[in-house]
């Protein structure tokens, strides 16, 4: 089915864009996921491969450091580098980029009070090989962007830093969230960059990604509802920019789901794609309140898709789940509209 098209994603890059053209081709294919631990099997890799991505994009909880200690987290990030299945994708794929959560962050649930952020920034980049001595290697926070053609189209992958300038939740008796409805996630200059992105965009997509999400309000865990007035205003700045086909995409939960919201004053809804298990999923997890889902709560291991195409003056894009069989979870047909 033909759809209008925003899709967040949620996941970081530089303090300015960057840009890597892909090739003049009629069809991108950008896949992505969360929640990778080191330390299960990671058969998924094949299985990507075989999608053939021109760009694969990490959401967060790459490896799971869980660690204040740095030589423990780069021997986490080298061991996932060097594992056999990591390496064979990596040599398959021609870019790689990605963002971070609070496993490979450094601790739990960890925002701007961690102690060892810079420190660990560093060793994150070093893990995507960002090169030295970019403005990205001297910003604080990975937050990134990037851009890619697909004929005479253009994607525009905006990674986002949840996590450096992050303000401190509490939580109640349950161990649920409680809000914070002044707090901040992405703290003054990464605003700032991320007006700068949308606003000044010749862009025909949007991909954003965060490691939390942002459009689901009834579940108890991390999110950008838990931050309200942050939250609203995204909401607010992607209306207010006009910038066109906007994507969504975020990990996080363990679980897969597609949420579609239309935000006051946007004039096409927008889809947030949740990609998040390809280690271990909530199996568990059977159902929970999402008023925005469309399609199922995925619970099995799984990664998400993105297959852009032009055609004619149009732009299209086919988003889904998929399992680790490779076959599709979920998925939609979108039209992306100027």
């Amino acid at each position: 089915m033909k759809k209008h098209l925003l899709i967040l994603l949620s996941a970081g890059m530089l303090f300015g864009s960057s840009a890597t053209e892909a090739q003049n081709k009629k069809e991108l294919t950008v896949a992505f996921g969360s929640c990778n631990r080191i330390d299960l099997p990671q058969p998924m890799w094949p299985v990507i491969a075989k999608e053939k991505p021109d760009v694969w994009i990490w959401l967060g909880d790459n490896i799971y450091g869980d660690t204040d200690d740095m030589a423990m987290l780069k021997g986490k990030y080298d061991k996932q580098y060097n594992l056999p299945g990591y390496s064979q994708f990596r040599a398959q794929v021609p870019t790689i980029i990605g963002t971070w959560d609070d496993h490979d962050y450094g601790r739990n649930d960890a925002g701007k009070e961690y102690p060892y952020k810079k420190e660990s920034q560093q060793l994150a980049l070093d893990f995507l090989q960002e090169p030295a001595n970019t403005p990205r290697r001297q910003q604080e926070g990975i937050y990134a962007s990037y851009e890619y053609k697909v004929g005479s189209k253009k994607v525009k992958v905006i990674l986002l830093d949840d996590r450096y300038h992050q303000d401190a939740l509490t939580k109640d008796t349950q161990k649920a969230y409680i809000a914070n409805p002044t707090g901040d996630i992405l703290g003054a200059a990464q605003w700032q960059w991320l007006e700068q992105q949308l606003n000044n965009s010749t862009a025909d997509v949007h991909i954003i990604g965060s490691g939390i999400q942002f459009v689901p309000q009834q579940h108890p865990y991390e999110k950008w509802a838990n931050f309200p007035v942050a939250r609203q205003r995204f909401l607010d700045l992607l209306a207010s920019s006009k910038a066109k086909g906007v994507l969504l995409v975020s990990g996080d939960r363990h679980i897969g789901e597609f949420s579609k919201i239309t935000p006051a004053g946007m004039p096409y809804p927008v889809y947030e794609i949740t990609s998040s298990g390809l280690t271990h999923p909530a199996v568990n997890n059977k159902g929970e309140d999402n008023q925005y889902r469309v399609g199922p709560l995925v619970n099995q291991k799984h990664y998400g898709v993105f297959r852009f195409r032009e055609q004619g003056k149009k732009l299209f894009v086919a988003a889904a789940l998929k399992g680790e069989d490779g076959k599709v979870i979920y998925a939609e047909d979108i039209e992306v509209k100027p």
